[in-house]
């Protein structure tokens, strides 16, 4: 079977998601620098997050009525430049020496609205360039850029802030996001087959386009169930980053603990993504849900103020699981939906793991005030622990196996 990079297209992309993926992964750490250097305030840079974050999770769902109504790669461009001016404008901003925090909002705002239409683009521009045979493959090569973005870009991000200051790091994603934008423009992407547009004004053809896709989400019993265990998972991530840190530094050995359990988890992001490439497993949905209960250790170690080497050992086991699942299931989910609907059923797959974060992040100061750390941490375990496991009560979870043939794409 031929490498998909050896494929023009898939190339292109996976460089093009390369370039984005590491301007991201180094934008979060200098935007909080950023705000709090001119404003000294945490309600601030929570203001400026939630600018970002709201309009994604708004948007999603109509992000992927236009990602299947439309070319994907169009959008997906449209979404890059419009990526690239926010940033180039904060940018701006912050190298001005005098930034203003509603002009920081406005900016990323818009680059959260352009995140939630470009996000449903990736999984129809992925099967548009690959062959069915190869998109287990693909999926787990994004996945490892995934992963290794995550451990070069704040590594990035802290040598440019520390040296030049945050605005050459949100210039840097300005030029991750014009060079996608480049490469996505070139590149040919097959076209799924779309149903002609429903009867009516364009608020009801909106309204039935979601509703088409949902239906499509809820006619299967595996991936509506599965994605409660997904947004549990995500909700006691937000758990552990929001109560992790002070636990490690206060119990567990100082910073350096938290630090390196970072890292490991990124490197077993990448570990999983490289194993997915290699692995079958007979029952794929079902195999990897079971390894995304093993994100309930690290939760349970860190409520009981574990050894810091156990704590930074689970993390990195957890996060393997992680990295076996993501590539898995998007190949199994692009191999069942049809194209047709794929940008629809995988923006609420998005919205429901974007939506349970800002619950973790907002629960779990206020539980651990009230009860201490280890209760939200030993609730937020339960809680994956049992949605996870509990998927393999589902018949669907059980009886799914890996699909062999695509659903049908014309060019």
């Amino acid at each position: 079977m031929p490498h998909p990079l050896r494929g023009r297209d898939f190339r292109l992309l996976f460089t093009a998601r390369v370039l984005s993926l590491t301007g991201d992964a180094a934008v979060p750490a200098a935007l909080t620098l950023a705000v709090l250097r001119a404003t000294g305030s945490t309600s601030a840079l929570a203001l400026v997050l939630g600018c970002a974050m709201v309009p994604r999770l708004l948007l999603l769902p109509v992000g992927g009525v236009l990602a299947d109504r439309l070319n994907a790669r169009a959008v997906a461009v449209a979404t890059d430049l419009a990526g690239c001016g926010a940033q180039l404008f904060a940018a701006l901003e912050l190298l001005g020496g005098h930034p203003r925090l509603w002009h920081l909002a406005a900016a990323q705002a818009v680059g959260g609205a352009a995140s939630a239409f470009q996000t449903p683009t990736v999984s129809p521009m992925i099967t548009g360039t690959v062959d069915a045979a190869g998109l287990h493959r693909a999926n787990a090569l994004i996945g490892t850029a995934n992963g290794a973005t995550r451990l070069a870009g704040p590594a990035l991000a802290g040598t440019l802030v520390l040296t030049a200051g945050p605005g050459w790091t949100f210039l840097l994603d300005s030029a991750s996001f014009a060079a996608s934008a480049a490469l996505l423009a070139i590149t040919r992407v097959r076209r799924a087959a779309v149903a002609p547009a429903p009867d009516g004004g364009s608020g009801r053809r909106l309204l039935r386009d979601l509703a088409e896709g949902w239906n499509e989400v809820r006619s299967r019993d595996w991936y509506w169930t599965s994605l409660i265990a997904h947004a549990a998972w995500n909700g006691a991530s937000a758990v552990l980053l929001t109560l992790g840190p002070a636990i490690a530094i206060d119990r567990l050995g100082g910073e350096g603990t938290w630090v390196a359990t970072v890292q490991v988890g990124a490197v077993g992001l990448v570990a999983g993504a490289l194993l997915a490439a290699r692995i079958r497993p007979r029952r794929p949905v079902l195999v990897c849900n079971l390894g995304l209960a093993a994100f309930a250790l690290p939760l349970a170690l860190l409520a009981a103020a574990a050894p810091a080497p156990l704590v930074i050992a689970s993390y990195g086991l957890a996060l393997t699981g992680l990295g076996v699942l993501n590539p898995t299931w998007e190949t199994v989910v692009q191999l069942t939906v049809p194209p047709r609907s794929l940008a629809r059923v995988t923006s609420y797959d998005w919205l429901l793991s974007l939506g349970a974060a800002p619950l973790g992040y907002a629960l779990a100061p206020w539980a651990a005030s009230a009860w201490g750390a280890s209760v939200p941490l030993l609730v937020s375990a339960v809680l994956v622990g049992g949605s996870c496991l509990g998927t393999a009560a589902v018949p669907g979870v059980r009886a799914l196996t890996m699909p062999k043939a695509p659903a049908p794409a014309v060019p």
